[in-house]
């Protein structure tokens, strides 16, 4: 009788642990057991986070791109306007050496010019005495071959001077000029045509490339 007992025991109980099975294997079939269900949802909200995330992270990357961009175009604004500012200082500099070198070279030839002059116009009471010279050997006896010797001379001074920039101021029976005459004297005479011209040549005048450097001392008929 017990033994009866005992098989019928294991025989429910046998029964009990198929149902379980077929229940866990149609649980799993059609939907998925309870505390499957729990864990496949916290896997669907981790995967719906997980596009946040990446959205979040795009979002800072591109306002990291932008500030880098901002920099950069701030950076290049400053470089143009040192590069203007150099260009306008280097422009400035260069015309300012220019001008150095051009005044530079004009009061090179100034001084040059200068020291000509000084060395002309120490020449002039030279010229003056071969003057009196040639005019005082044509008035007198003397021979031919002296008054030639010292007129060669002469014209050979006065021809070298004159390649030096020299010119005789041409004054006899021209209009009294102050820019060009010095009147030491005045002559009185009849015809009115000669009137206020240069009646007589005292000492004769010169310019040095085209400036006076000794005015005529001339008498002026009036």
């Amino acid at each position: 009788m017990e033994k009866k007992n005992d098989k019928k025991t294991l025989k429910q109980e046998k029964g009990k642990e198929e149902k379980e099975l077929k229940k866990e294997s149609a649980c799993s079939a059609e939907s998925g057991c309870p505390g499957q269900e729990t864990e496949k949802e916290g896997q669907q909200a981790a995967d719906q986070d997980l596009p946040e995330e990446e959205t979040g992270t795009a979002e800072q990357d591109g306002e990291k791109k932008e500030a880098e961009a901002d920099d950069t175009e701030k950076r290049i604004s400053e470089l143009e306007e040192r590069i203007a500012k150099e260009r306008d200082d280097y422009i400035r500099l260069m015309a300012e050496f220019d001008n150095f070198r051009r005044r530079t070279a004009q009061e090179k030839l100034e001084l040059v010019s200068s020291a000509a002059a000084d060395t002309i116009k120490g020449l002039l009471p030279v010229l003056d005495d071969f003057e009196r010279a040639v005019k005082a050997l044509k008035d007198s006896e003397a021979s031919d071959a002296a008054r030639e010797g010292t007129e060669l001379i002469y014209n050979k001074l006065m021809t070298y001077l004159k390649t030096k920039g020299l010119a005789v101021i041409e004054s006899l029976g021209k209009e009294f000029d102050t820019d060009l005459h010095e009147a030491v004297a005045q002559f009185p005479v009849d015809d009115a045509e000669k009137k206020g011209k240069v009646y007589d040549v005292v000492q004769t005048g010169y310019t040095l490339n085209g400036k006076v450097i000794r005015y005529a001392k001339v008498v002026v008929a009036i």
